[in-house]
């Protein structure tokens, strides 16, 4: 039995982890902290967990606790990573994985030394539709592709998110355009260069929408682009165009909830639903078997780095800073 402990009751834990661990026999999502006591208390209770720490690094330092979830604030992700991995715990990390490269290259670095697995948790990467994209492209169908689209819109109506918030990490690209960048990186497994970024910003140095354009070394390119503003309507999309096709793919980011995977090659148009259960099954069940196995996974420390290193090249060509350097 892994025994889990979540650093943070955050919103997303529930969806993440503690239901998805329902499914998974050798797991149970044993304990929380938080800077909010009561919230943890609250959190626990709600969802059946066991202990309740008084912080994190009670939670971090307990050998009641097998692996730990990061879901703090993005601003949070290096410093308790790196007191999780320091105490012998294997982490599942939220994304935006660091505030930046060198953040995220510490994080790698400390992973390797303790010889722990330490994972993004790019859900979406997990579930069988995210491997169909890759083997469409990747087989040749579409041709050498010449075109890369991709885009993440949710509108955030409250002021005080802490997505609003540079000293948390905030930021469009930081929370939504990770993921058209990470779809981009895998579906044509390469790394890119960043041309050029156009950011929108609602407070100091916080970007509402961005929009960049990008080149990979086969000298394909891509527009990726993303936007959490006021009125913004929820809409996730990928697409490919090769020479001799077109992939399109809605909703690849939570297929769970619906999706459609459109290809048109020479003429011929096919259209599926990719079924499967929740990506975040799928994520935890593949954390677990590289925990108990020491196998690896697709979004492990190196693939963290290199999108880490992209965001970071997107925020600078736009102009913004870094997040965590101010």
């Amino acid at each position: 039995m892994m025994r889990i402990g979540i650093l943070g009751a955050a919103k997303i834990a529930p969806r993440a982890l503690v239901e998805p661990a329902r499914e998974i026999a050798d797991v149970e999502v044993f304990a929380v902290a938080s800077r909010d006591p009561a919230r943890a208390e609250e959190f626990a209770q709600e969802h059946g967990l066991a202990r309740v720490f008084p912080s994190y690094e009670a939670l971090c330092d307990s050998n009641e606790v097998d692996a730990i979830y990061n879901a703090l604030p993005i601003s949070r992700h290096c410093e308790w990573t790196l007191r999780a991995l320091a105490s012998g715990k294997p982490v599942l990390c939220e994304k935006a994985f660091a505030s930046n490269a060198m953040e995220a290259e510490r994080m790698a670095d400390a992973a390797s030394k303790a010889g722990l697995l330490l994972m993004e948790a790019f859900h979406w990467r997990y579930h069988p539709m995210a491997q169909r994209m890759i083997d469409l492209v990747q087989s040749g169908r579409l041709g050498v592709v010449r075109k890369v689209r991709s885009h993440f819109n949710v509108a955030i109506e409250d002021p005080t998110n802490i997505r609003l918030d540079y000293s948390m990490g905030g930021g469009a690209t930081m929370d939504l355009g990770c993921y058209p960048l990470h779809m981009a990186r895998h579906v044509l497994a390469e790394e890119p260069e960043v041309l050029s970024a156009v950011a929108e910003t609602g407070p100091p140095d916080v970007d509402v929408d961005m929009r960049a354009q990008l080149r990979f070394p086969s000298g394909a390119e891509a527009e990726i682009s993303c936007s959490m503003k006021k009125g913004a309507e929820f809409s996730m999309e990928f697409e490919a165009e090769g020479e001799h096709g077109h992939l399109h793919a809605v909703n690849p980011l939570a297929p769970h909830g619906g999706n459609r995977l459109s290809v048109d090659v020479d003429g011929r148009s096919e259209s599926e639903s990719v079924p499967g259960k929740s990506t975040y099954f799928y994520q935890l069940e593949a954390f677990v078997q590289a925990v108990q196995t020491g196998g690896s996974v697709p979004t492990g420390v190196e693939d963290a780095v290199f999108n880490m290193k992209a965001l970071d090249a997107i925020y600078l060509s736009s102009g913004l800073t870094l997040r965590g350097l101010s």
